[in-house]
């Protein structure tokens, strides 16, 4: 079965309210080690999120109160943000959020897409933040035991006992035959996509090709 956000999640809300002094957002990443925090209104529900890079700006902006009619957006956003000393005024809107429900292989690839190193979990009935998913997170699923990889795996494959398995530090290794070289391809995908699984060694044998090889252009 697919690990959700809510197996890996942690369980304290990292935010700040939307009044937060630029010294409050300091302190919450200092106190929980985080490079971001989660911005919310009064009801709990994030409207954005500030990050170190937001902060940073503060210092790296030295200009950050003069106006020029050759500025980008972009240029004027970060401008705005170096002038900044509420959480309304620092961060970046709208948050990326997930739910406990989503899959962490999503997550992973919505937290590479977007360029984010964690992200508030939302209750998906009533919108409020009830946790935060680090990249941390993510990542232990590779340390789950060789046992559970081995169960799901084998749980995935047409005949449980017809081949064998040896896992190493995730990496996973699968031998046996089976009538055709597609379900060689297919059977390897199937395992890539277990949580936890860092790679597939393939030692399967196949009866036949069942694989057109089409020729190179001369």
């Amino acid at each position: 079965m697919a690990i959700e956000v809510k197996d890996v999640m942690g369980r304290v809300a990292i935010a700040v309210l939307q009044d937060a002094s630029f010294a409050d957002i300091v302190s919450a990443m200092k106190r929980y080690a985080v490079g971001a925090v989660t911005v919310i209104d009064a009801d709990r529900r994030p409207v954005g999120v500030v990050s170190e890079d937001d902060l940073l700006l503060k210092e790296a902006d030295p200009v950050r109160h003069s106006v020029s009619m050759f500025e980008s957006r972009r240029q004027r956003q970060e401008h705005q943000k170096a002038a900044g000393v509420t959480a309304t005024q620092l961060m970046t809107s709208p948050a990326i959020t997930i739910t406990p429900g989503t899959p962490v292989r999503d997550a992973a690839r919505l937290m590479h897409d977007k360029r984010v190193k964690q992200l508030p979990v939302i209750d998906p009935v009533t919108g409020r933040i009830i946790g935060t998913l680090h990249q941390r997170d993510v990542l232990r699923v590779f340390l789950r035991p060789a046992t559970e990889l081995e169960a799901d795996i084998r749980a995935l494959l047409p005949q449980r006992d017809a081949f064998t398995i040896d896992i190493d530090k995730g990496i996973v290794t699968i031998g046996g035959r089976v009538s055709w070289n597609s379900q060689v391809i297919a059977l390897i995908e199937v395992i890539r996509r277990v949580e936890g699984v860092v790679d597939v060694v393939n030692e399967l044998t196949y009866e036949r090709e069942d694989l057109l090889v089409v020729p190179p252009v001369l």
